[in-house]
C-alpha cells in the first residue's frame, strides 16, 4: 500500500528578467570598501592610562607626530598586527591596532630597563 501524497510540480516564471548592471554593483562595492577602510583606520584614540602617562611625562604629540603614528598603525594593521610597539625617536607607544587605541606611552628617560609584553609587532618611525 502506498500512502504518499503527490503534488503537481509547477514552475513559477520570473517577473523581472534582465541583466544586472555590473558597473553599478562594482562602484557600490568600491565605495563600500572605501568607507569600511576609513572606518577601520579611523582616528587614533588614547586610553585613560596613555593620557595620564603623556601628561605626567610632559609629552605633547604635534600634528606631524600624530600623522606618523597613524601611518605606523596603518602599516601594522596591513601586516595583521594586533598589539604593536611603535618607536618614535625617544618615545615608545604600545598600540592596540585592533581597537585603534594607544594603550601606554613611555619617554626616553623611562625607556631604559623596560620590558614590553603582549605585543606581536614593532614599528620603528
Amino acid at each position: 500500500m502506498d500512502n504518499r501524497i503527490y503534488f503537481p510540480q509547477t514552475t513559477i516564471p520570473p517577473t523581472n528578467v534582465g541583466k544586472v548592471d555590473t558597473k553599478k554593483t562594482a562602484t557600490s562595492a568600491g565605495a563600500f570598501k572605501e568607507v569600511l577602510e576609513k572606518k577601520i583606520a579611523g582616528e587614533l584614540k588614547f586610553s585613560q592610562h596613555a593620557q595620564e602617562r603623556l601628561k605626567s611625562r610632559h609629552i605633547n604629540l604635534g600634528e606631524l607626530e600624530m600623522k606618523q603614528l597613524q601611518e605606523a598603525v596603518g602599516r601594522a594593521r596591513a601586516k595583521g598586527a594586533r598589539e604593536s610597539l611603535v618607536l618614535m625617536g625617544e618615545l615608545a607607544l604600545v598600540v592596540s591596532v585592533k581597537n585603534n587605541t594607544v594603550i601606554t606611552a613611555v619617554d626616553g628617560a623611562n625607556l631604559r630597563e623596560n620590558v614590553f609584553t603582549n605585543i606581536d609587532s614593532a614599528v620603528i618611525i
